[in-house]
């Protein structure tokens, strides 16, 4: 199983979408700043927002690069907000 992940950072006040076998381990990477030259280990209140269940990696990077281009926090909060969506993206990407 693999998934797509949106953390939140109430410091910098920006989310950032990933994706991973593993959740828990990615989180605890973007915290213990493990990816040094990117924006987000400059801070370490990462959050998991947001993870969808997806069947396979192939699916979790359609969705990713589906989110990201979308470039819309509205979008996101509504992920959390409107479940259906999720399943829609998920029949989308299928």
């Amino acid at each position: 199983m693999h998934y797509v992940y949106i953390l939140y950072s109430d410091l910098l006040n920006r989310y950032y979408i990933g994706e991973s076998e593993n959740v828990v381990r990615r989180l605890k990477e973007h915290n213990d700043g493990y990816f040094k030259s990117s924006f987000n280990s400059t801070v370490n209140d990462w959050i998991v927002y947001l993870s969808i269940v997806c069947l396979d990696r192939i699916q979790a990077r359609k969705i990713e690069k589906h989110l990201k281009s979308m470039k819309s926090r509205k979008y996101i909060q509504n992920l959390k907000e409107y479940p259906e969506l999720i399943s829609k993206l998920k029949n989308k990407f299928n």
